[in-house]
Formats: C-alpha cells, sequence, structure tokens
C-alpha cells in the first residue's frame, strides 16, 4: 500500500461518517478514527507488523526476569552439596515415589541404598521406567515432589556416597 491510496483511503473515511476503520493486509495494519463532528482525521496510525519480532520481544523478558533469581538460590546449597552425588533423570516423563498410589516410596531421606535398588518411577509415554541407583550410599535430598513432571538430566536425588 503506497502513500497515495492511504491519503485516498483517509478522504474516504472521514466523509463516510464512520467513527473507526482498522485495516490490515500483509504486513501493514491502519487504524484511522474520525471525529463525528467535523469529519475530520482525529488520529492516523501507519505501523508495520511483524509477527516474529514481537513474539521474540514478548519471550525474551520471561528468561531475563528468571535469570537473576535462579543462580541467586543455587549459590549458597552447592558448596554444602559438592561432597555429594547427583542422580539424574535418564528421560522426560512425570516423576513418582512409589510403585503404586497405595504403596510405600521407594526411597526417604536417610535411607541406604545399594547399586541397583529402584529409587523411584518415571512415567514416559504410558510406560513406567523403574530408576536404579548406580552407586551405593544414603539418600539425603530429594530434589522433586511426587508427580512432578522431570525434564532430561533434571537432577532427583542427591546420595552421599560415604
Amino acid at each position: 500500500m503506497d502513500l497515495k491510496e492511504i491519503q485516498n483511503l483517509i478522504k474516504f473515511v472521514s466523509n463516510s461518517g464512520v467513527a473507526e476503520v482498522k485495516l490490515e493486509t500483509g504486513d501493514v495494519k491502519i487504524t484511522i478514527r474520525t471525529t463525528l463532528e467535523g469529519n475530520a482525521p482525529d488520529i492516523t496510525y501507519v505501523q508495520s507488523a511483524p509477527v516474529a519480532p514481537v513474539m521474540t520481544q514478548v519471550a525474551a523478558p520471561t528468561p531475563a526476569a528468571a535469570a537473576p533469581i535462579a543462580p541467586a538460590t543455587p549459590a549458597a546449597p552447592a558448596a554444602d552439596d559438592a561432597k555429594y552425588i547427583t542422580i539424574k533423570s535418564p528421560m522426560i516423563g512425570t516423576f513418582y515415589r512409589k510403585p503404586a498410589p497405595d504403596k510405600a516410596p521407594f526411597v526417604e531421606v536417610g535411607t541406604s541404598i545399594g547399586k541397583g535398588d529402584v529409587l523411584c518411577v518415571v512415567e514416559a509415554m504410558k510406560l513406567f521406567n523403574e530408576i536404579e541407583a548406580e552407586i551405593s550410599g544414603k539418600i539425603v535430598k530429594i530434589l522433586v515432589d511426587d508427580m512432578s513432571p522431570v525434564e532430561f538430566d533434571q537432577p532427583l536425588f542427591l546420595v552421599d556416597p560415604s
């Protein structure tokens, strides 16, 4: 749409008695508002509206807001947890501490575990995968709530190998 077409559109809208007209063609949005008294254009907006940059701008503040909070919290526990081994999720799915809703959890904080012991279950696509310990030690901390979604390589347990 060129300038001449926009000027003709403004004249047409002002003579028609319409209070507001919005027009979108391709990547151009035009809004024309007129006053009802004099039928003269009040405000005219012409703007290019690409979709991708707007989505990028909306998405960018969210990680920026979360970034300062995330490093501050783990900084203190990282020094204490350095002597522990982290058991991570081998897949994406839902974390379950119990083999069934009416059963006791596989492990609790303070439970001694051996290599091959089942620690939890991760459900992925209706398949329940038992996560086994690869080391022996004592469960120091359970890092995920029961029935929570987990990501690949997300820490699940802290184990004291001594």
